[in-house]
């Protein structure tokens, strides 16, 4: 574990003390002012800046000094004296500062900025291009290995970040996205009506991802098998050599087989989200059938919906349709004809049986044999007859049974009298044991190990305590090997 995961970063405290509101004002200006390229900034125009808001109406210059000064303790912000234009020693005294937000400020701010652009929502997308661009990376350090190396380091190491910052995109927007599709909201909106007029939209975009994701994941999956593992690490090595030639002031405390290693395991995610691990599922297929998952669930949703706006149609013009129908009869037997068809027969029985002959749901019914279904009369004092059975003598199977038991219990109690040596049995000295006498000893000692003296009573009378000794040992069984504490259990006379 590196030290640097368990320090406290002291740049983050302004967003959670009580004048927070305050310290988040100071450097979001901060902040803005350096997206615009002005680095260094002087108290005066910060005090301008504040003094526009109504929130602010109270805050004085000394205030500011004070939140500056915090500011730069929590390493906030970078003070610089300034010391040109200075006319008087009082002005010189007075040490004019000029302020600097830190690199952390920064990438916290921007963070920020992005957590208020996000909103309640997951954002996110599902771009089928980034796999092509992806594909053509990997195409691409593939013939710089296969054209030994000839191109320049820096051509290298900027395929490399192309072709993991198209990674990176890929699993970000579509967990973002796939996300989006399975939260609470959409569920919701999902169920509205003005979902039907985004049903096409939401359909159309996702199975042209699935298209495209199909297409080109089996080119990225077979690239990424034929790739040579020592072409790989080469390539790594040459990224990591241009790496290591950018000057950099404060130097870096990673070493180059740190760097190599990382980019190695790197590398490795990228292979095991496209092709899996161990046996297991790859998050390319997880991320399938998510997709397919998102269009079975929008159409499942437009179906119930057209249902119900179907249930609340009017049917009064095929009610008036129909009756025309009926009225353009001369018999009455035709009209039941119609009837029947349109609304079924009437005073119909269902008569239903149970019959588990198969499970294939094309199977006829028709097909099946005929089952039989016994009618009981509904009548209050009706009852089942039951034949009168005599009661069996059973015990003689009761005896057998019991003395084979009691002949059982005792030969495991002689074998277990065997094991024992000077009053106590060795689990690290027994020999090979059957796998009954292994569960008898391991229930004495669980049952001793539950009381706070160790000491137990077992079937056969005895009491033992249970020693617990140093290490492990491997306890023999014909069933195979178990590795446990070092126990002993040692037999007591008389409770001592």
């Amino acid at each position: 574990m590196d030290a640097s995961w368990l320090k406290p970063i002291s740049e983050a405290k302004y967003l959670v003390v009580d004048n927070a509101y305050r310290y988040r004002a100071i450097l979001r200006y901060f902040y803005m002012q350096h997206e615009r390229m002005r680095q260094y900034l002087f108290p005066e125009e910060v005090y301008a800046f504040l003094k526009q808001y109504d929130e602010f109406r109270d805050y004085t210059e000394e205030d500011l000094q004070q939140d500056l000064e915090q500011l730069v303790k929590w390493k906030n912000l970078i003070a610089r004296q300034e010391t040109g234009h200075i006319r008087t020693i009082e002005e010189f005294k007075k040490k004019r500062f000029r302020y600097q937000c830190s690199p952390y400020t920064v990438e916290i701010e921007r963070m920020i900025r992005t957590l208020e652009q996000l909103g309640d929502t997951f954002g996110g997308s599902l771009e089928k291009t980034r796999f092509d661009r992806l594909y053509a990376s990997l195409v691409r350090i593939e013939s710089i290995i296969q054209g030994g190396f000839a191109e320049k380091r820096d051509e290298m190491n900027q395929v490399w970040e192309e072709t993991f910052d198209y990674f990176k995109k890929i699993i970000q927007n579509s967990a973002d996205y796939i996300a989006y599709l399975n939260g609470e909201n959409m569920e919701e909106r999902m169920m509205s009506d003005s979902f039907l007029v985004y049903k096409e939209q939401f359909t159309a975009y996702l199975r042209d991802f699935i298209v495209a994701l199909q297409k080109t994941s089996m080119q990225i999956e077979k690239l990424l098998e034929d790739l040579p593992e020592e072409g790989i690490l080469r390539f790594i090595e040459h990224v990591v050599a241009y790496q290591l030639t950018i000057p950099r002031w404060e130097g870096t405390a990673v070493s180059r087989e740190q760097w190599i290693e990382e980019k190695l395991e790197t590398w490795s995610s990228l292979k095991e989200w496209f092709l899996g691990r161990n046996g297991h599922e790859s998050e390319l297929s997880f991320l399938q059938k998510q997709t397919n998952e998102a269009i079975r669930r929008m159409t499942r949703v437009v179906q119930r919906l057209g249902e119900r706006h179907h249930h609340f149609r009017s049917r009064k013009k095929d009610y008036l349709y129909l009756a025309k129908w009926f009225s353009s009869f001369e018999t009455v037997e035709e009209a039941h004809k119609l009837s029947a068809v349109v609304f079924g027969c009437f005073h119909t029985k269902h008569l239903v049986a149970e019959n588990d002959a198969t499970e294939n749901i094309y199977h006829d019914i028709w097909d099946e044999c005929p089952a039989e279904w016994t009618v009981k009369p509904r009548v209050r004092h009706y009852r089942e007859k039951k034949k009168p059975e005599a009661i069996a003598d059973k015990q003689k199977e009761k005896e057998e049974t019991l003395a084979a038991f009691l002949a059982a219990k005792k030969q495991e109690e002689e074998q277990l009298a065997k094991l024992m040596n000077d009053g106590k049995i060795v689990l690290r000295e027994l020999p090979l044991v059957a796998p009954h006498i292994r569960k008898t000893l391991l229930s004495w000692i669980a049952k001793a190990m539950g009381r706070e003296d160790r000491i137990a009573k077992t079937e056969n009378g005895w009491k033992v305590k249970i020693v617990q000794q140093e290490g492990t040992i491997e306890l023999e069984a014909e069933d195979g090997t178990m590795i446990m504490p070092n126990y002993e259990i040692h037999l007591l006379e008389g409770g001592e």
